[in-house]
């Protein structure tokens, strides 16, 4: 029986091509999906907020997504830009999260169980309740065993994430790049992110 290579000089061109296409059809399935398997997963994440109940998302996920093998990238963007300051303190905001549970984070067990549904315009006519909220929940992260923002975003340089700032954001607030921790990858604007969303496997939007 001829060779495939002995067989192509008395092939006319159609006959050429139905071999070369049955042959793709066996190899290409399998190389493409060898590509997929050794492919290293991507993931971009838009940072928007600066709040302390807004800030532990992007580095959870972020640090998570690193621990994993993936290769991780968030821009920050507006409000989301006071992450990276060096001096990071935020304060939590029960108003922009109205779902938000109240539990105390000491006393007995069925004290601390117990839900405190606080109306909004409550939150809001009290003096001081942003700090209470805060301190409850930094004291609660604490006793889960929940590290601190700085501490997540420790881990999250040391695992490979790439921190990158909105230029814009920076120009529009005011701010300096001596404001922002040194390990910011770059600073760009969003033309510059977007493409590098567009192609992650995964993008979210916080």
């Amino acid at each position: 029986m001829a060779t495939v290579i002995e067989q192509v000089p008395q092939m006319d061109t159609k006959q050429l091509q139905k071999l070369i296409d049955a042959r793709l059809d066996e190899v290409l399935p399998k190389k493409l999906a060898e590509i997929e398997e050794n492919k290293t997963p991507t993931m971009a994440i838009i940072a928007t907020k600066g709040t302390l109940d807004w800030a532990y998302p992007p580095f959870i996920l972020a640090s998570t997504g690193a621990a994993l093998g993936w290769d991780v990238k968030i821009f920050f963007t507006f409000y989301g830009l006071l992450l990276l300051k060096k001096d990071f303190n935020a304060d939590v905001s029960p108003l922009g999260n109205p779902a938000m549970p109240m539990k105390m984070p000491f006393g007995p067990k069925w004290f601390q169980n117990f839900s405190w549904p606080i109306p909004n315009a409550i939150m809001a006519g009290v003096p001081g309740f942003e700090k209470v909220a805060t301190g409850l929940m930094k004291q609660t992260f604490k006793n889960k065993g929940v590290a601190s923002i700085e501490e997540l975003r420790s881990l999250s340089i040391e695992a490979g994430v790439e921190m990158i700032a909105c230029q814009m954001t920076v120009d529009v607030f005011g701010f300096s790049q001596d404001d922002f921790i040194p390990e910011v990858k770059d600073y760009v604007g969003a033309a510059s992110f977007l493409p590098t969303a567009r192609n992650a496997d995964v993008c979210l939007f916080i």
